[in-house]
């Protein structure tokens, strides 16, 4: 069998498993529609339903939806309005449609009646904001419980979305590349993020979230993405946040760069070992909160030894000092979704794993396990909001970290799979390995 074979067997179980536990004959996943603008008709960028492009590498066909009901094959209406005001929807040939009933339709009614009485016993997913969607008479919406069964399984991937996942990490590098060789030519932000699409022929509808391209203190906002149209005097440092959609899966790299060598490139430099030697500590079994912890306690030690922070690492971080300097998560699933969901969820009945109010903003609390596949991207900001809970401190060096302030901060990201005893596969560093970098 193929990949996508397996890989859409696997789908069906979970779903045959999600509805036999959930109580519902069938399912109904809509790819969902473009919102417009308030009191506009000018649609903002469409972006698929994550469950539609489970079963179907489909992600820019509007409209359409996929009816499942286990032991039948799914039937996928594929959406290709008759429509003299926009570009014909193409629709090539692929091996997935030989695992699926495909229906084209014109108009969504063809639809709804094609499923007849069979869409009253279905369970519907997806946005429904619009009509006639909005008044369909399935038998529930987005119900809680057939949605979180589904999420807990999609954590562990099949070889299929891990062969996207590969795909969408090297076009991402590729593109990396090309963004580090603007900057270090002394390009704005906006030429900088110009390069970054053009590297890979892309739109910026098509990436799969706003890219962060922050130069200099700029790096110290965490999502930052205003994109300065003039290059500054000085281009001392650059963090780049940005990934690339294959197949509908996600890629999220992140990397900084010094403009020459010094403090700020000997930063980079430990923050690069801190965060390749948490990656040996990932294994089946561990929590994924001990991972974030030990790496906290790694960056507390850089802050020691870069003289920010008097203590020792575990002193640093025992007094919460770490967290100034390092406030998000760890990391996060990676999938279908930039932040694939499911981090919380302790089992697939939809209980769930408290927040830590020590790390309120880690997205990922599960057990690690094989399969799964999430981010590492430890940080290390100048962050005055954070710093001001420590003025009059005496443990900061203030004069040692206002040295850091106009570099803005370190954030270095990969995206693994994990694998058995350890052997994982770094999807990003492969990536940037098969180019040479």
């Amino acid at each position: 069998m193929s990949a996508y074979a397996d890989h859409i067997a696997t789908v069906r179980a979970r779903f045959d498993a999600a509805l036999s536990a959930t109580g519902y004959d069938s399912v109904l996943i809509y790819a969902g529609q473009p919102r417009v603008a308030f009191l506009d008709d000018n649609p903002a960028p469409y972006k698929v339903n994550p469950l539609f492009k489970y079963w179907v590498p489909v992600i820019e066909s509007p409209k359409s939806a996929i009816f499942y009901e286990p032991g039948n094959k799914p039937v996928v209406f594929l959406f290709k309005p008759r429509d003299f005001w926009h570009a014909e929807v193409k629709i090539p040939v692929e091996e997935w449609q030989e695992h699926v009933e495909l229906v084209v339709i014109d108009e969504q009614d063809k639809m709804t009646a094609w499923l007849g009485d069979k869409l009253k016993s279905a369970a519907f997913i997806g946005e429904d904001f619009a009509e006639p969607v909005a008044s369909w008479p399935v038998k529930a919406r987005n119900p809680a419980n057939l949605i979180d069964h589904l999420h807990f399984h999609r954590a562990i991937k099949t070889e299929w979305e891990v062969g996207n996942l590969r795909e969408a990490n090297k076009l991402a590098a590729k593109a990396h590349i090309a963004a580090r060789d603007a900057f270090m030519s002394g390009a704005s932000e906006l030429e900088i993020h110009h390069a970054y699409l053009a590297a890979i022929n892309f739109r910026e509808c098509q990436v799969p979230y706003n890219s962060i391209v922050a130069l200099n203190e700029h790096g110290a906002v965490l999502h930052y993405d205003v994109y300065e149209t003039q290059a500054p005097a000085e281009s001392r440092s650059f963090l780049i946040d940005a990934g690339a959609l294959y197949r509908g899966y996600c890629a999220d790299i992140t990397r900084t760069y010094a403009r020459k060598p010094g403090f700020f490139a000997d930063l980079i430099a430990a923050m690069d070992v801190a965060q390749q030697e948490l990656l040996t500590e990932i294994k089946p079994g561990i929590n994924y909160y001990e991972l974030h912890v030990s790496q906290h306690l790694k960056i507390a030690k850089i802050l020691s030894e870069f003289g920010f922070v008097k203590g020792s690492a575990e002193s640093i971080y025992e007094q919460g000092y770490s967290s100034a300097f390092f406030p998000h998560g760890l990391g996060h699933f990676i999938g279908l979704q930039v932040h694939d969901v499911g981090g919380f969820l302790a089992n697939d009945r939809g209980d769930t794993i408290a927040r830590d109010s020590r790390h309120p903003f880690l997205r990922l609390l599960r057990d690690v396990e094989v399969g799964q596949a999430f981010t590492i991207e430890p940080g290390l900001y100048v962050v005055d909001q954070l710093l001001e809970a420590h003025q009059g401190n005496s443990d900061f060096n203030w004069q040692r970290i206002d040295e850091l302030r106009p570099y803005g901060g370190v954030r270095i990201e990969d995206s693994i799979v994990v694998g058995e005893n350890g052997r994982n596969e770094n999807l990003t560093r492969d990536a940037f390995a098969a180019l040479g970098v």
